[in-house]
């Protein structure tokens, strides 16, 4: 039996689409896998640049250090002196640039936020708690709990261990 010519693009088009349709590339990954693949490494344990006496406990935090969106992770370090109990942290970003620019996130958030020239930091408080918070190279640093002028001897001696 011979088939019409004009029949033959009515019997090969669904043959033709189901050879299209099978021949497609790999599925894409998932965006969950994407967004795996762009997360910055863990930060690393930088427990060392901290002071031994007093100190309570350190801890790695992968991301939003202090609860801060607009932080990367860092170490953070407890401590406690007598009744009173404060905190250190540090976090190391891929430029000095960068620790300018988190400087001035801390300056915003802080309230009755001043500069404190003689270190080039901001002193102020968070969530109703003295916070000191400086940059030093690519480093973001600060003491939280302690009155300004106990925070300034404190974050000088942390500056002295940050490269």
């Amino acid at each position: 039996m011979r088939v019409p010519l004009i029949a033959l693009p009515v019997i090969a088009l669904p043959v033709i689409a189901l050879a299209i349709v099978s021949c497609g590339s790999e599925p894409k990954p998932v965006a969950s896998e994407a967004a795996k693949k762009a997360e910055p490494p863990k930060p690393a344990d930088e427990s060392f640049r901290f002071a031994t006496a007093n100190l309570v406990k350190t801890e790695v935090v992968d991301k939003a250090l202090l609860g801060k969106t607009f932080m990367p992770g860092g170490t953070l370090a407890h401590y406690k002196k007598g009744k009173r109990e404060y905190e250190m942290f540090a976090a190391k970003l891929a430029s000095p640039t960068d620790a300018a620019i988190l400087l001035l996130d801390w300056k915003k958030a802080l309230a009755d936020a001043k500069l404190i020239a003689s270190f080039g930091g901001y002193f102020g408080t968070d969530n109703g708690k003295p916070m000191f918070v400086f940059s030093k190279g690519d480093w973001i640093a600060g003491i939280g709990g302690l009155p300004e002028k106990e925070a300034d001897l404190e974050s000088r001696t942390l500056a002295a261990h940050l490269n």
